[in-house]
This record gives structure tokens, sequence and C-alpha cells, in this order.
């Protein structure tokens, strides 16, 4: 088996409108039937994705908060990847008018088009932090923190090298995970940017597309991709995965 795993991003690849049809979870189990791993990388809050989904024990792991959260569903245990946001950082942007804003365990969220504000207090404070757009959302997170370093995380506690794993995404913040793992798809309403750094962007949408990988990766493991220079900053998995 080349691909070991799969990496799916929830709204806009797995979700419509924040639910998941049921050939879609039907695609997820039989990916699990398969005898592969399967980790759900979201940029939404842990309780906020149970609470859409339902069920998570389909997942052998959760990455939540876009990389900042690590969630076993099975043994419901959670670990935090990083420092928490300074909550006077909050304050102050809710003092300049930024609302709504979500808050997680790290993760500060709000709308994109406070952009500025929130940039500007970031550098008025002198903060470590990075601001990372997907769509209409904002969300502020410590300086190198995004869902490749919580899908790494994850690779390594269920012993699954890069190389071997497969990633499908939508957004601006799945240009991470994908250069991250050996192989990346797009769903096919996926931005032109996350097409054009992807190996293969399906001919469905959202759930529909994540149902086609699954079904190609079942049936033929899915080809050795080329060698893909990753987006600045982002560090790629090796060329050739391990032998086996």
């Amino acid at each position: 088996m080349r691909y070991q795993a799969l990496a799916v991003d929830y709204d806009g690849t797995l979700a419509a409108d924040g639910q998941v049809d049921d050939p879609t979870r039907a695609a997820l189990r039989r990916l699990k039937g398969s005898g592969r791993r399967l980790v759900l990388v979201t940029g939404r809050e842990l309780a906020a994705v149970a609470g859409v989904f339902g069920d998570l024990s389909v997942f052998d792991l959760v990455v939540a908060e876009n990389g900042a959260v690590l969630h076993d569903p099975v043994a419901c245990a959670t670990a935090v990847l990083c420092e928490p946001l300074p909550s006077a950082f909050v304050i102050e942007l809710a003092r300049r008018g930024v609302v709504p804003v979500a808050v997680g365990q790290v993760i500060v969220a709000t709308h994109a088009s406070f952009a500025p504000t929130v940039l500007a207090v970031i550098r008025e404070r002198g903060l470590s932090l990075q601001v990372v757009f997907n769509r209409e959302a904002l969300m502020v997170l410590p300086a190198g923190i995004h869902k490749g370093t919580g899908l790494g995380a994850a690779l390594v506690r269920m012993g699954v090298h890069p190389a071997r794993a497969v990633a499908i995404g939508d957004a601006e913040n799945d240009h991470a995970m994908l250069a991250l793992c050996g192989y990346g798809a797009a769903v096919a309403n996926a931005l032109p940017a996350l097409k054009a750094r992807a190996q293969l962007v399906t001919r469905g949408e959202r759930g529909q597309g994540v149902a086609e990988l699954i079904e190609r990766l079942i049936a033929f493991d899915l080809p050795e991709p080329a060698p893909q220079a990753p987006p600045p900053g982002i560090a790629p998995a090796d060329d050739r995965p391990p032998a086996v």
C-alpha cells in the first residue's frame, strides 16, 4: 500500500453548509475498511466540528483550530500543541469593534474584512502571531502553527510517514497540509491557487469529490506524484517514501 492515510478538510471539502451527507460518510467508512488511517483537519474548534458532524470516531485523529489542537476521538484525549493567544489581544480587538470574535483553546477567528484592524493590533503590540485566511474567515494563530504542523503531529502519533499520506482541501489554509503530504488533491470547488498546486482536482465538488478520491485511492492507490515545490515557509514531504 503506497498511501496509508488520508487527511481531509471539513468546510467546503467534506461538508456543504456545515453538513456531511450520507454517501460521503459511507465513503469515509470504506476508506477505514481498506486499512488506511483517516484524519480530519479543520480550522473549526473541536466542539464546533463535533456539533455539526456528530460522532467523530470514524476519524483516527482530529486536527482542530487550524493545527493548534490534536484530538483522539476514541480515547477522548485532547492535546493543545502551542501556547494560547494573549487575552489582552482579544480584548483589544473587541475594543476596536472587531465583532464577532470566536475564541478557541488557541485560535481567534473573525471575518476577513477585519484584517487591517487585526494586523494593526498585532503590529502595535509586537506579537509573534500570524493571520491565516480561509475564504471569508480570518484566523489568528501563533507564528508557525498551521494545518501542516498539526497534521504532522497526527502522522507522528499514528506512525505514518508524510510521504505515505494524501491530503484534500479547498481553501487557502489547506496549502500547508497538501505541501506536507506525498499526494495532494483539491475538490472541484477549491480556490484556483489550491487547484494549481494539487496533483489531482476531483470532478465532484465537496463530499462528492472526497468520495471520488477515496474510490481512486482504494482501487488504484494513486500514482507516485511528481515532486512539486512547496509554498514559501512550508516544509515538503520527503521526495521518496520510506521502503516497506
